[in-house]
């Protein structure tokens, strides 16, 4: 497998790419090929160890064992040939969408036969194919003619040595988390990743999901509807082979004055009928409310689905999750992404979150798309740990802003925070500073605490929140930053008589988060009831920071469509992948449905107003089910249709970041 991967950087990166450049793409390809050998040599380590299949006790068994190592070595050969040609042809790496080609065999294979030397390349597998198993066969014969077998004790630390060896290289890492394909991406460099993938790892990853392929036929029937609502200026429903969602937004003219850098807070459970903005009586985000009452603040903002990896996906690529299986950011044919991030191009772009970023594979969404990214993780501070999570969320804001404050040019960073999460771990340094509260488990299920662990890490949220804001205001950075705060998901529960019947029946508390805009100098106050999605926060931010950008997913300007129609026709999808169910909220409604057709029920969901007004006609509930199906079915689409154009800049090595 090295010989393949030293012929494949020959073949298609010598000439572009120095060995100094590409050869931690080596280093991390013997893990990946280390994780395939081990994944078939353990079974012959364990089940050889059993006399009735010992390979050294009868001719038999000594065929059996050779015969199994020949086949896999036979279609190892078969992978990388396979991903030789998909790789020449594609320009991706073998995965599993490669069986696509299998439905229309005749013109796969007849392309194949024209476009390659498929005798040459026969001939070669087969000299390969009976090399390799010549090898085998020899090893096995020295082994069998080896010393007599040693003591049992011998043998017994000898097996127990390398099957850890074995374990460990399945594993990938002597750490927390396993290797995953998606650190090949954090090599900041796309040939090196490419280079450093080993194909069946890169297939058996991508494997699973399969199913999640669009049916381009559905898309193309609420194709003038979405063009419509995304204001495409170039709809082009006709060609099936062009379904274009790319809009360009010309900078703003309107705006006096605008942020120079922006800090986005992506806010882990930041639940609204939790919270303080919303009349919560436990009152346990005091600071943020008073920081929403300065700021622009929506107040009916969605997040797309439940989950902090599908969170980040959302803001990031504006598309959102609707993966059935795992999330999109796990899956190999989904990690090219075109973002409006990358439309910030005077600004640095900065990432903090006080853990790892192997979770969910988020490093190689990060890493692949956002072009020279720095990437700060748990290991980039001087704070400690505190549990499974990283650093204390406070820490991490602290580190976040001496970063910040060391930046010359503008900068564009998103901060991730952990802590109001299991295990509610708050920090015991800040028991002088931060006081926990009492309150009686009546109480807290009353307004929509599950215990007193939540509620006070919650508290600790608002704390951190607050120590963040107070140093940020003593940096020269300040006054010309945009801050941005949403939730990554909100969280289901009993809310009670706090908000309509369908926060808690149809579970919309799971989705429902606040989202402010914060900006002092450029922003007049503003609580706006408008609907929001989270896939709305990257085209706002653009259109607030004054800059032209290509948006090619879902995401309107906020601020707007609210000089437009004051939002009355702003929508928020949603899909809940636990109750297999999507749905819109759209004005005061929420109708949901389940996938496939089933019937769409159509609740009250405006918690600002008790409810319709006598008389009042509800909507036509095939409206809000068409609404539905047409997100459902285009983001399945763009999850496989949204890549980087060709001419994105290559990701830069990111400085060398500060070790604790």
């Amino acid at each position: 497998m090295t010989l393949l991967r030293v012929a494949m950087y020959v073949t298609f990166g010598a000439s572009h790419n120095p060995l100094a450049q590409v050869w931690p793409a080596f280093v991390l390809g013997l893990r990946f090929d280390g994780r395939v050998v081990a994944d078939a040599l353990l079974p012959l380590l364990v089940l050889g160890a059993l006399p009735v299949l010992d390979p050294f006790r009868s001719p038999w068994r000594r065929r059996f064992w050779l015969t199994l190592l020949g086949v896999f070595s036979g279609a190892l050969i078969i992978f990388y040939t396979c991903d030789l040609v998909h790789f020449h042809y594609l320009g991706q790496r073998l995965n599993a969408s490669a069986l696509g080609y299998l439905a229309d065999a005749g013109i796969s294979s007849r392309m194949v036969w024209e476009s390659y030397p498929v005798i040459w390349m026969g001939a070669a597998m087969i000299a390969a194919l009976a090399g390799s198993v010549m090898f085998i066969r020899a090893s096995h014969r020295w082994a069998a003619a080896a010393s007599p077998a040693p003591r049992q004790f011998v043998r017994a630390t000898w097996f127990t040595a390398v099957g850890l060896a074995g374990i460990v290289a399945i594993f990938g890492r002597l750490g927390q988390y396993p290797l995953r394909w998606s650190d090949a991406f954090n090599l900041r460099h796309e040939a090196s990743a490419h280079l450093a993938l080993n194909p069946v790892e890169s297939f058996a990853s991508s494997l699973r999901f399969r199913r999640t392929a669009c049916e381009p036929a559905k898309v193309r029937a609420h194709y003038t509807q979405m063009a419509a609502y995304l204001g495409l200026t170039r709809p082009d429903p006709a060609d099936p082979g062009r379904l274009n969602f790319e809009r360009r937004i010309p900078a703003r003219t309107d705006a006096p004055t605008q942020p120079r850098n922006i800090v986005v807070v992506l806010c882990e459970s930041f639940s609204g009928y939790k919270s303080s903005m919303w009349g919560n009586p436990l009152d346990p985000t005091p600071f943020f409310a008073t920081l929403a009452a300065q700021g622009v603040f929506f107040d009916n903002c969605f997040t797309p689905h439940f989950g902090t990896a599908r969170g980040v996906w959302a803001l990031i690529t504006g598309i959102p999750d609707v993966s059935p299986v795992e999330t999109a950011s796990r899956n190999p044919a989904m990690v090219d992404q075109h973002t409006i991030l990358n439309e910030f191009t005077a600004h640095e772009k900065l990432y903090f979150l006080g853990g790892s970023s192997s979770w969910a594979n988020i490093r190689g969404l990060l890493t692949n798309n956002i072009a020279g990214l720095e990437l700060y993780e748990e290991d980039s501070y001087k704070a400690g740990r505190i549990d499974v999570w990283g650093i204390s969320d406070k820490n991490l804001f602290l580190e976040a802003e001496k970063v910040l404050r060391a930046q010359t040019k503008p900068f564009f960073a998103i901060i991730q925070t952990a802590d109001n999460h299991r295990p509610y771990t708050i920090p015991a340094e800040d028991a002088a500073e931060f006081h926990r509260v009492d309150v009686p488990a009546e109480t807290l299920r009353r307004y929509g605490f599950e215990s007193l662990a939540e509620l006070n890490a919650f508290r600790y949220t608002d704390f951190s929140f607050r120590k963040f804001m107070e140093a940020a205001r003593q940096s020269p950075w300040f006054d010309d930053t945009l801050f941005v705060f949403i939730g990554d998901h909100g969280i289901g529960g009993e809310a009670g008589s706090m908000f309509p019947a369908a926060w808690t029946q149809n579970h919309l508390a799971r989705y429902h988060v606040p989202l402010l805009f914060y900006g002092p100098k450029f922003l007049p106050p503003q609580r706006i009831h408008a609907v929001a999605s989270m896939v709305d926060v990257m085209p706002t931010v653009a259109g607030l920071a004054n800059i032209p950008y290509r948006n090619t997913t879902f995401g309107r300007d906020l601020l707007q469509q609210q000089r437009i129609d004051g939002g009355a026709g702003n929508v928020a999808f949603i899909i809940d992948h636990n109750d297999r169910t999507i749905g819109v909220v759209n004005s005061s409604y929420y109708g949901v449905e389940k996938p496939g057709g089933g019937s769409l029920e159509l609740v009250w969901a405006d918690f600002a107003v008790a409810g319709p007004g006598a008389g009042t006609k509800p909507p036509d509930p095939a409206i809000y089910q068409t609404q539905s199906h047409a997100f459902y079915e285009t983001a399945r689409y763009l999850l496989l249709h949204n890549k980087k154009s060709a001419g994105a800049p290559e990701h830069s090595v990111a400085p060398q970041l500060s070790r604790r």
